[in-house]
């Protein structure tokens, strides 16, 4: 497996009629964020951009980026419920301080 792709895919659901999209690399992540409307880039967008940006040079770990992504697609309510649980390495405590 290349070092880029997640161990899981974030899954996004933009909503009803919309397909859910998995999102599988840091990649797709990137190109994902890259297309993020300017006027909703905040703190969560930057964070996630940098992370992903930090995978691509070798300086974190996809799984990492992954996780911020994650927070990402959680905060702007496009993480698919499916995804909403808790994954290895966060707690309850983590996901619920995201969703506050």
């Amino acid at each position: 497996m290349d070092r880029l792709h997640f161990f899981t895919p974030v899954r996004i659901a933009r909503g009803q009629g919309h397909p859910v999209e998995e999102v599988d690399s840091v990649a797709e992540a990137m190109v994902f964020l890259q297309k993020w409307p300017l006027g909703r880039r905040g703190p969560v967008y930057q964070c996630a951009v940098n992370c992903c940006s930090a995978a691509l040079s070798g300086r974190m770990s996809a799984e990492e980026a992954r996780k911020a992504f994650t927070g990402f697609a959680r905060i702007t309510r496009l993480l698919d419920d499916d995804m909403a649980l808790p994954m290895g390495g966060e707690s309850t405590a983590e996901v619920y301080a995201l969703r506050r």
